[in-house]
């Protein structure tokens, strides 16, 4: 069942056995802890041999490894064998998944497991299509995700996209309707808990279309947004971009080898969890950067040339200094402030005048520059305690910058396009979607 006019299908979702354990099952998303690699090794110890959709993805700290192609055919495998042997198995009936998810910082996030049209999504910039990236995608990254994704039996997503519905319409009010219990166990590593309930009929299915519909409403979305002559904006990427512009990518290659009559090719769809932006669950975290194999002296001196006399550097003496002193200046109007730390200690770069809106965008203005000609290496790191970590030793460099409002995300996007890549978090690492639910997509 598709409802096109709001970019929705009804999908046939694979779940694990009743005999599976979950917790050994679930496993965080791939692009997490991507400069931790004892995390993952946990990780690996509490699946000890058992069904785990760890077999079945490719976290990203092992991107580089030589082995690469090795995994990849040994997810496939998995994959397959999961299919042959019903490790999962489709539920009894098509629908959508409600599901409420505990976090180390929340009670309850609440979400709706659905599949969305690539066919509506662009995440081009400018894309004034239903599903928007909301920052920027690095074409280059994909490459790596395409051939993981290419082969494969299945999805199964750890991709989160946001929809923004003040009145709480479309995913609150299937809570009071008793769904049946899908699932309801603890996740790994103190991540939380985590449970599921079919939606499942066909007045259920449909009560979400309604609502989604409404808030596709032209004239809703125009009163809103004070956007009378701007294309409708329903579904907003919130984590994992590059995982939907990969199966976007996918399936414009297929799309150009397929006759009309295939356009209901499984991989037209993707499997997403959408969560309301207004979920009191919901927070948005910065992500801060950390740089590896640079000389931070050499980097500051280059950044204060870049910024012609707008840029200084202030050394701190420790970082509760850093975060006082840098907060007071932050007050000031029209100056963006980015506290760094490295191997001399703390301090904050500050920047009058600054061109773009956001202090990332500011900093990036010059970091990837930079980084193309001077070599090093960026990582994205989600919470101030790793950046404390990584960023003080020798030959590292780590940036804090500030949380964007989720309030005004989606009329940001609207007006102004996609954000820089990796602006935003919604929530810290462990606050990620684990992943548990499956589709086939061949």
């Amino acid at each position: 069942m598709n409802f096109n006019k709001i970019g929705l299908q009804v999908p046939e979702i694979l779940l694990p056995n009743e005999n599976i354990d979950l917790h050994k099952w679930s496993v965080v998303a791939c692009d997490q802890y991507t400069s931790q690699p004892d995390y993952w090794d946990e990780v690996k110890e509490t699946a000890d041999d058992a069904p785990s959709t760890l077999n079945v993805i490719f976290p990203e700290v092992f991107l580089e490894d030589s082995d690469g192609d090795e995994r990849i055919k040994n997810i496939n495998t998995s994959m397959q064998e999961y299919l042959d042997f019903a490790v999962l198995a489709p539920m009894e009936n098509k629908g959508f998944i409600l599901v409420d998810r505990k976090t180390s910082q929340a009670p309850s996030r609440k979400g709706l497991v659905v599949a969305i049209d690539l066919e509506q999504y662009d995440f081009n910039k400018g894309s004034q299509t239903l599903i928007r990236a909301t920052e920027g995608t690095i074409v280059d990254r994909l490459p790596p995700r395409i051939k993981v994704r290419q082969d494969a039996a299945i999805e199964l997503p750890h991709i989160m996209v946001l929809i923004d519905d003040p009145e709480y319409t479309v995913i609150e009010p299937l809570f009071s309707q008793n769904p049946k219990e899908l699932y309801d166990f603890e996740l790994m590593m103190n991540s939380g808990h985590l449970k599921g309930y079919a939606i499942d009929t066909p007045d259920l299915i449909q009560q979400v279309a309604d609502a989604l519909e409404k808030l596709a409403s032209p004239e809703v979305f125009a009163k809103k947004y004070n956007a009378e002559n701007k294309d409708v904006l329903l579904y907003a990427m919130g984590d994992g971009n590059h995982s939907l512009a990969t199966a976007k990518a996918i399936w414009e290659k297929i799309k150009a080898d397929s006759t009309e009559s295939e356009m209901d090719n499984p991989a037209r769809y993707a499997l997403v969890e959408l969560v309301n932006i207004h979920d009191e669950g919901l927070q948005f975290e910065p992500i801060h950067r950390v740089i590896f194999n640079v000389n931070p002296e050499q980097l500051l001196k280059d950044m204060h040339s870049h910024f012609s006399g707008n840029c200084s550097i202030c050394r701190c003496g420790n970082s509760d200094e850093m975060n006082k002193r840098a907060s007071e200046v932050a007050n000031i109007n029209n100056v963006h402030v980015i506290p760094f730390n490295d191997a001399d200690g703390y301090g904050y770069i500050q920047i009058e005048n600054p061109v773009f809106t956001l202090e990332l965008a500011t900093i990036e203005s010059f970091l990837n520059d930079y980084l193309d000609q001077n070599g090093g290496k960026v990582d994205f790191i989600h919470g101030d305690g790793v950046v404390h970590e990584l960023g003080v030793k020798e030959g590292n460099m780590g940036f804090f910058f500030p949380p964007i409002s989720k309030d005004s995300l989606f009329k940001t996007i609207i007006f102004d396009g996609a954000l820089p890549r990796k602006t935003f978090s919604m929530g810290e690492a462990d606050e990620k979607r684990f992943y548990l639910e499956a589709r086939r997509i061949k």
